[in-house]
């Protein structure tokens, strides 16, 4: 089976009865008239490709159907809030989420939707994965700087520079690493406060490490090597208990644009 992703952009101006279509995708369609509050949708679909068009399902289809069927959903559903002036939350969101998830199930043929995840800025998104139920998954990017050394006191010099190359230098080397943290929750859950989830992070886990030798200052790692991998686990085990009583579903690592790492505990 494979996996197939598109993104949808589009544009809602909570304030407007009508929008204008726009001419450029890219950016979003509708294309945002005004002060209007950007969404860019993911559409994941499970299928097998078809001999014909070695397509699982042709984009464009993808692209129409949320068009037609999903944004309505969103469109309505946050002019009403802003109609009667009422806060929305990362709740209200995944609840049309849910509705759009829905509404597309049989809109693909033989291709399954498997998740939806909506980014709301190019740091924070909300994903919803199982059909029919109630489980919003909330992700948030942080940056940390650090430096490290990989080596191995039980290789020798030639064997530390064969198995790691460039990162045994011993004299360290830095990166800019991004963190990304998901939590899940029902979406009939009490609210979670964006603020809450960030101190949480900030204090849990960057304080540890920004601006840090990994090595020699973070006490974890003067025993483990401080791969991607191993932070990403480190981090998770540092955040598994303290977003109560949401659940920490996976923490994800990169160490630049080329190389990341994911931990969940399954």
């Amino acid at each position: 089976m494979h996996t197939l992703g598109r993104q949808i952009r589009f544009w809602i101006n909570p304030f407007s009865g009508s929008q204008l279509e726009g001419a450029n995708s890219f950016c979003g369609k509708p294309c945002g008239e005004g002060f209007s509050l950007y969404f860019g949708l993911w559409v994941e679909l499970i299928g097998s490709v078809k001999k014909e068009t070695g397509f699982v399902i042709n984009v464009s289809e993808i692209d129409k159907a949320v068009r037609n069927y999903a944004m309505k959903i969103f469109t309505e559903g946050i002019r009403k809030k802003f109609t009667n002036r009422q806060n929305i939350s990362l709740e209200d969101v995944g609840l049309l989420m849910k509705d759009a998830q829905e509404i597309l199930a049989d809109k693909f043929g033989s291709a399954k939707v498997s998740s939806l995840e909506l980014e709301l800025s190019p740091n924070r998104k909300l994903g919803i994965k199982e059909n029919g139920g109630n489980m919003l998954y909330i992700s948030e990017k942080f940056e940390f700087a650090a430096s490290h050394t990989l080596w191995n006191d039980k290789f020798s010099d030639e064997e530390n520079e064969k198995v790691f190359g460039k990162c045994a230098n011993k004299c360290g080397h830095g990166h800019n690493y991004i963190v990304e943290v998901t939590i899940k929750k029902s979406t009939v859950d009490e609210p979670l406060k964006a603020g809450d989830f960030e101190r949480i992070v900030e204090q849990q886990f960057i304080r540890l490490v920004d601006h840090k030798n990994l090595n020699i200052d973070v006490e974890h790692f003067k025993k483990v090597n401080p791969t991607v991998e191993n932070i990403a686990e480190f981090a998770f085990k540092e955040l598994a208990e303290k977003f109560k009583p949401f659940e920490l579903d996976c923490v994800t690592v990169w160490e630049n644009d080329r190389t990341f790492c994911s931990y969940r505990e399954d």
